[in-house]
């Protein structure tokens, strides 16, 4: 399992003053230097955290220093005033990953995962679209881990139907649970990571993972990498950025 670090964070403190700091550029250096397998960045139309230019400095920051880039985003988010559009920002970061996650403007964090609906030919047209501009890229859904109280088997038929080559586990219903003491929703977690594994599609998880739940996803196995960032920065605050990045690293390695 690959640790990538969300530094959303870091830029919506730097934005609350709008004077540079915190540098984005600075924590990615260092969360490289602590370990680190990857940076992730979600910008959103309105760059209320990371912006266009971030990615552009962070994606160039990864490729020098050897690690993944990933970009986070809902794949219709078009061009509008300093945003360059999602498809745009893939085309000039060149990630090694794309996260694709149906959030809306108005959203505060992704609170779901994609679904077959109207949109679906569109989001396949995207798709393609995005295979052309960064070939090397892979691309990821963000879906849901529970349907109907059992394993979102359909999220995997519908990454194949829409040519994603993987997907990303929607993790917030599991640390929910996980914090209430409720373990039952891990057993349709680990059936759902198995049979993605079968089908030779790849993996990854986030949102709400932390230090007290992710033992146990490392426990299940399977999953290629998680991307965290909210929890990282609120631990930050107790134990200091480095030493918060070691261990969620000492967690992963068991």
């Amino acid at each position: 399992m690959k640790l990538s670090i969300n530094l959303n964070k870091i830029a919506l403190l730097r934005n609350a003053r709008g004077e540079g700091k915190p540098s984005v550029e600075n924590f990615a250096n260092k969360a490289i230097d602590m370990g680190a397998n990857g940076l992730t960045l979600h910008p959103r139309p309105d760059h209320r955290h990371a912006t266009s230019e971030d990615v552009i400095v962070i994606s160039n920051l990864c490729k020098d220093r050897k690690v993944e880039f990933n970009i986070e985003g809902n794949p219709f988010s078009e061009p509008s005033g300093d945003f360059k559009g999602f498809v745009n920002l893939v085309k000039e970061s060149q990630p090694d990953q794309i996260t694709l996650v149906p959030d809306l403007p108005n959203q505060i964090t992704s609170d779901h995962g994609w679904e077959s609906g109207d949109h679906d030919d569109l989001l396949r047209e995207v798709i393609s679209e995005l295979k052309k501009v960064s070939v090397k890229s892979r691309i990821s859904l963000f879906v849901d881990n529970v349907k109907d109280n059992q394993p979102n088997y359909s999220s995997i038929d519908y990454a194949f139907k829409v040519g994603a080559d993987g997907i990303e586990i929607h993790t917030g219903l599991f640390s929910k649970c996980f914090e209430e003491g409720d373990l039952s929703i891990t057993a349709h977690l680990e059936n759902l990571i198995v049979k993605a594994n079968d089908m030779n599609i790849f993996v990854n998880a986030g949102h709400d993972l932390n230090l007290h739940n992710l033992p146990e996803l490392v426990r299940i196995g399977g999953v290629n990498e998680v991307s965290i960032g909210h929890a990282i920065i609120i631990d930050a605050l107790k134990y200091g950025f480095d030493d918060t990045i070691k261990k969620y690293i000492d967690v992963i390695k068991g």
